[in-house]
C-alpha cells in the first residue's frame, strides 16, 4: 500500500536525525513510563495494555504491554486490536470536515436539509438544528439519552434511533448546557451516508483507514478477519476476580462508538491530527490531506463550555475546560490539551493532543478502568512537559479507593433507610404486563415461579429478576453480573389502585450513564 510505505518512510527518516542526546533523553523519558505503565496494570488489575506517543513527527514508542486475556500467553503488541470506542467520533467528525472542505455541506447546514425525517422533541429546534449541533452536545438532551437504544447490543437501527430521539426528555434549553450524548454522532454518521451515497462503515474505511496506511483497523470488531487472532478480549473485575466480556461492542451504531484499532494504526492517525490534515510525506507542499487546516481550527475551537474547579485550576493550572467538535479541551500546566477518552464494556482508551509541543499519545486497554489510562496519560505528560515528578498511580489508586468507600457507605445507608415492613399494594401477578416506552420500545414484565422478571424486548442482556424494595418500589437484579446496573423499578398507581406507569433509575451512582433508565416511562400496554 503506497501511502503506507510512504508514512513509514518518513518516519524511519525522521528518526535518523535524532541526535543521541536526544535519544537518550527520550529513552529515558520511556524507561519512566513503562515503569508507570506496570504499576498502573498491577494496581488497578488491567491484563494488556498498548501505548504509542508522537513527538516532533516522530513515534518515539509504539508498544504492548500484558496479555490480549487474562490466564492465557498471547502478548499484547503494538499491533493488538482494541476497542477505541467513543476515540471513534473524532474520526466522524473528520469525515465531515472532509465533506465540508469538498463543499458538499457546511457546518451550519440543517440536518433536516439532509435527513427530512429528523425531529427533535422542540419543533423550533428541530428547524435550527444544524450538523454542529450534532458534535457540541449542548443539544438539551440529557446526559446519555436514549443509550439503552444502542446499549447494550441491541436489535434497533439507525431509523429507530432517529425516530426515537423525539421522545426523549429535555433538560435543559437548546445549546445551553453540556450533556455527553451518542445518539446525534449516529445521527451524524447517517448525515454521511446520505451525502455520499455510501455507508458510514465504507466511508471511514476508504478516506481515514485506507489513506492513512491504518492497515489492521477496522470499522467494527465483525469486520476484523476470523485469521487475525491479535484482538484484545475485554474485561471487567467483579469481586476481585477478571471476568471475559463483551465481542459485540454497537455495531450497528458505528459513527459513536465502534472502531477497532491497534496503537500502531493509531499513530498515524497522530500524526494527522498534529499536522492538521496532512499525511504522508508532510515535507511535500503538495502532501494529501484528511481535512484542510482551516478545518482542523474549526474542530479545535471550543463550542461547548465546561465547568472548572477550584482544585483543577491550583493543581492542573487549568482556567479552561470546553467540548469542540469530536475533541474535549482544555489547558493544562501552561499548554493546551485537545483530548478525548472512550469507553465500552471491558474496554477503555484514551488520546491525546499537546499541539504546541508537537506531542500526542494514544492509551488502549482491555479493561474498564479509567482510573489506569488517567494515571498513564498523566504520567506522559509529566515526563514529556518536564513538569514537577508526581505519582499519579497512588493519586489515581487513593482516588479509587475514596470512591468506592463512599458509594458503599451511600448504599449502606440507603438500605438502612429502607421500611422493610412497607408491603406492595398489589400481588406480585398484578404488576407483571407489557409496558411501553416512547422511544425504546417494549418492556416485558412476567409473573413465574412466584418471581417478577424483566425483559427489554430489543436487548437480549437486560433480563433480570425484580426484589421488592419497598412499597410499590422493586430492584431488577440483571442476570449478567458484568453489566453492573441494577435498577429501581417503581411503580406509579392512580387512585383506582391500579397501574399509571413505571420509572426507572440506576441503584448505584457508579452504573455507567448510558444505561439511562431514569429517561424511560414506561405506560401498560393492556
Amino acid at each position: 500500500m503506497k501511502l503506507f510505505s510512504c508514512t513509514v518512510f518518513l518516519i524511519t527518516l525522521l528518526l535518523s536525525f535524532v541526535t543521541p542526546t536526544q535519544a537518550s533523553s527520550i529513552a529515558d523519558k520511556n524507561t519512566n513510563i513503562e515503569l508507570a505503565i506496570a504499576q498502573a496494570m498491577s494496581t488497578f488489575q488491567v491484563p494488556g495494555v498498548a501505548v504509542a506517543i508522537v513527538k516532533d513527527n516522530k513515534v518515539v514508542m509504539s508498544k504492548g504491554f500484558g496479555v490480549i486475556e487474562h490466564g492465557k500467553s498471547a502478548k499484547v503488541t503494538a499491533d493488538t486490536l482494541f476497542g477505541i470506542a467513543s476515540n471513534t467520533k473524532a474520526m466522524t467528525v473528520a469525515l465531515l470536515a472532509n465533506l465540508v472542505d469538498e463543499g458538499k455541506l457546511t457546518w451550519q447546514t440543517k440536518v433536516t436539509d439532509i435527513i427530512p425525517e429528523f425531529q427533535m422533541p422542540d419543533a423550533y429546534v428541530t428547524r435550527e438544528f444544524t450538523i454542529i449541533d450534532l458534535l457540541a452536545h449542548n443539544s438539551g438532551l440529557g446526559l446519555g439519552a436514549g443509550d439503552l437504544m444502542i446499549w447494550p447490543h441491541t436489535t434497533l437501527t439507525n431509523d429507530d434511533v432517529i425516530k426515537g430521539i423525539k421522545h426523549l426528555p429535555v433538560v435543559s434549553s437548546f445549546r445551553s448546557e453540556f450533556a455527553y450524548d451518542n445518539l446525534l454522532y449516529i445521527v451524524a454518521g447517517e448525515v454521511i451516508a446520505r451525502v455520499t451515497g455510501q455507508s458510514w462503515n465504507d466511508v471511514v474505511q476508504q478516506r481515514i483507514f485506507t489513506a492513512l496506511g491504518m492497515k489492521n483497523t477496522r470499522a467494527a470488531f465483525s469486520k476484523i478477519e476470523t485469521q487475525n487472532k491479535n484482538v484484545a478480549r475485554a474485561h471487567v473485575p467483579l469481586n476481585g476476580e477478571l471476568n471475559v466480556v463483551g465481542g459485540n461492542f454497537i455495531e450497528r451504531f458505528g459513527a459513536a462508538a465502534s472502531v477497532a484499532s491497534s496503537v500502531n494504526d493509531m499513530s498515524f492517525w497522530l500524526l494527522a491530527q498534529l499536522n492538521q490534515g496532512t499525511y504522508g510525506n508532510i515535507l511535500d507542499d503538495n502532501a494529501p490531506r484528511l481535512f484542510s487546516a482551516k478545518q482542523s481550527r474549526a474542530m479545535w475551537q471550543p463550542r461547548t463550555l465546561l465547568s472548572v474547579s477550584d482544585k483543577a485550576t491550583r493543581q492542573d493550572k487549568t482556567h479552561f475546560s470546553a467540548y469542540g467538535l469530536g475533541w474535549f479541551m482544555k489547558d493544562y500546566h501552561g499548554v493546551k490539551l485537545i483530548h478525548h477518552s472512550g469507553g465500552i464494556l471491558g474496554m477503555v482508551s484514551k488520546v491525546v493532543l499537546v499541539p504546541e509541543e508537537d506531542l500526542a499519545m494514544v492509551i488502549l486497554t482491555n479493561q474498564q478502568s479509567g482510573y489506569a489510562f488517567n494515571a498513564i496519560y498523566l504520567q506522559i505528560l509529566n515526563e514529556y512537559l518536564e513538569l514537577p515528578e508526581k505519582n499519579w498511580i497512588d493519586f489515581y489508586h487513593k482516588k479509587q479507593q475514596k470512591s468506592k468507600a463512599k458509594e458503599q457507605n451511600r448504599l449502606a445507608k440507603m438500605a438502612d433507610s429502607v421500611h422493610k415492613n412497607a408491603a406492595h399494594s398489589l400481588t406480585l401477578r398484578d404488576y407483571a404486563n407489557t409496558y411501553v416506552d416512547n422511544w425504546y420500545g417494549e418492556i416485558n414484565i412476567s409473573f413465574k415461579n412466584n418471581k417478577l422478571h424483566m425483559q427489554f424486548s430489543n436487548t437480549a442482556a437486560l433480563a433480570g429478576t425484580l426484589e421488592h424494595y419497598q412499597h410499590n418500589t422493586f430492584i431488577v437484579r440483571w442476570h449478567d453480573r458484568t453489566l453492573e446496573a441494577d435498577a429501581f423499578v417503581n411503580f406509579n398507581l392512580n387512585e383506582e389502585g391500579s397501574i399509571n406507569y413505571a420509572t426507572m433509575k440506576a441503584v448505584s451512582k457508579a452504573t455507567d450513564f448510558s444505561f439511562d433508565f431514569q429517561d424511560l416511562k414506561l405506560v401498560p400496554k393492556k
